[in-house]
C-alpha cells in the first residue's frame, strides 16, 4: 500500500498527538482531546507507559513524518537519499523537499484546510503551476514559481471557505486572493510540524 488510508483519528492517537489529518475539524473534534494521547486497540492504555527503545523512537518519527505528509516509505526512503547527497544539513533539506511539495504548498497557502484536500484537488488537475495544469502531488516547486486554482474549483464550498478565512502566510511564501508564489525555500524554524527530524536521519543512516 502507497499510503495508510485508516482512520484518521486511529493514526493521531497512534503518534500520541495531533496531526491535523482532518484540517479545521481536529481543532473541533478529536478524540485527543476527550481521551488523551492512548493509542488505539484494546492495550493502548497498558502500552503508552512502557518505556520505547532509541530504535523505537527513531521508527515512531519515521512513521509520523510518513503520515503528516501523506507519503509512502519508498516515497521517504528517496527523499533521504537526495538529501544525504546535498552539502546542506541533511535534515534541513529533507525537509524542506517535503515542504515544497505541490500538494504541501497548496495546503500551505490555505488553499484547501487540509493535506488530503490538498491532494485530491491536484490529483484532479485543479491546480496551476505558472499557467499550466499540474497533477502530481510529489511536483517539487521552487523559489518564484506561481501557484493559483482554475475557476471550477473556486465554486467548491471547502475551498471557499479556505480562501477567506484570514491566515497568516509562512515567510518563505505569499498569496492574493487564490494565487500563491514560493519567494524561497523555508528554513528550519519556519516548518510548522512538530518532527524530530534528527531521529528520521538516524534511522536511515543505520
Amino acid at each position: 500500500m502507497a499510503r495508510c488510508l485508516g482512520s484518521k483519528c486511529k493514526q493521531c492517537r497512534r503518534e500520541k498527538m495531533k496531526l491535523f489529518l482532518k484540517g479545521e475539524r481536529c481543532y473541533i473534534h478529536c478524540p485527543i482531546d476527550k481521551k488523551g494521547a492512548v493509542p488505539p486497540g484494546q492495550k493502548g492504555s497498558r502500552t503508552s507507559f512502557k518505556r520505547m527503545s532509541d530504535y523505537g523512537r527513531q521508527l515512531r518519527e519515521k512513521q509520523k513524518i510518513k503520515k503528516i505528509y501523506g507519503i509512502s516509505e519508498k516515497q521517504l526512503k528517496n527523499y533521504f537519499k537526495k538529501a544525504f547527497k546535498n552539502k546542506q544539513s541533511t535534515s534541513e533539506f529533507l525537509l524542506q523537499m517535503l515542504e515544497t511539495r505541490l500538494d504541501n504548498v497548496v495546503y500551505r497557502l490555505k488553499f484547501a484546510p487540509s493535506r488530503s484536500l490538498s491532494r485530491q484537488i491536484v490529483d484532479h488537475k485543479h491546480v496551476l503551476v505558472d499557467g499550466k495544469k499540474v497533477n502530481i502531488p510529489s511536483y517539487q516547486l521552487k523559489p518564484e514559481q506561481i501557484i493559483s486554482l482554475n475557476s471550477k474549483i473556486l465554486e467548491t464550498a471547502a475551498i471557499k471557505k479556505s480562501l477567506a478565512e484570514k491566515a497568516k502566510m509562512p515567510d518563505w511564501l505569499k498569496r492574493k486572493a487564490a494565487v500563491g508564489q514560493i519567494v524561497r525555500f523555508p528554513k528550519r524554524d519556519e516548518i510548522e510540524a512538530d518532527i524530530d527530524d534528527q531521529l528520521i536521519v538516524e534511522y536511515y543512516s543505520r
